[in-house]
């Protein structure tokens, strides 16, 4: 009977124990799925959680690997119990419920709709082109920290704005070196005339972030915390593109 699923024991963790689970773990590894409503979930969610609302959740099933671990979220906890027991007794055997929802994760956060971004890999269908796709990415965050930091007077905080762009360089150097190593081809100049174009990580617009955050740029923990948003953003692109 339905109902006894309801009395199907799960297993809990916290948000302390949830983040380092999920640490060394890629969506080919475990489901992140959060049971709100969409609304909820575009304010804000886990990066890479799949969306599936508790009232629809018995009817779509086949969007979840019974084979892969489940760690299931709302926004207090009360939801994803439910979720929690429905998916145990239909023979999901690796479901984690974190305890005390939304609300007390204290992770990374992304925000906006689950679809939001991914059409930048959409029609991709090569890794060198995904490849060329992040390196703009990368390139795009490190114009708008420089454009940031000429915005601002206080020279810490413009010290932190150049150790920002500074940071990108390397991103963009690591992508690059796997572009070689796919390719066989090491021209920059040539790979980045052929296929870099312009593009914010994470998929926003400079006056998107700015308006999302509002952060204050004369503090640099502001702008560290707005740099940690804008990577928790992009996280969240990623792992939703490479499952979409």
């Amino acid at each position: 009977m339905r109902w006894k699923q309801f009395f199907t024991p799960v297993q809990s963790m916290t948000a302390e124990d949830v983040r380092a689970y999920l640490s060394d773990k890629t969506l080919q590894e475990v489901t992140i799925l959060d049971v709100r409503q969409p609304g909820e979930y575009e304010e804000g969610h886990i990066p890479g959680a799949k969306l599936v609302p508790l009232a629809v959740l018995a009817d779509s099933l086949d969007e979840i690997d019974p084979a892969l671990p489940v760690v299931v979220y709302c926004a207090i906890g009360g939801r994803s119990r439910a979720a929690a027991q429905i998916l145990a007794g239909k023979g999901y055997d690796q479901v984690i419920n974190l305890s005390g929802g939304f609300k007390v994760w204290n992770g990374q956060t992304a925000f906006g709709a689950e679809e939001e971004g991914v059409d930048l890999f959409a029609e991709l269908d090569s890794a060198e082109q995904i490849l060329a796709t992040a390196y703009s990415l990368e390139d795009g965050l490190r114009d708008f920290y420089l454009r940031m930091q000429d915005r601002v007077e206080d020279e810490k905080v413009k010290g932190v704005f150049r150790l920002l762009a500074e940071i990108e360089i390397k991103h963009k150097d690591r992508l690059f070196a796997e572009y070689t190593r796919l390719t066989g081809k090491d021209d920059r100049g040539a790979f980045e005339c052929a296929f870099v174009t312009p593009l914010m990580e994470g998929g926003l617009t400079t006056e998107e972030y700015m308006d999302r955050f509002k952060p204050d740029l004369g503090s640099p923990v502001d702008v560290v915390s707005l740099a940690m948003s804008i990577e928790a953003q992009a996280l969240d692109l990623y792992m939703r593109s490479a499952t979409w």
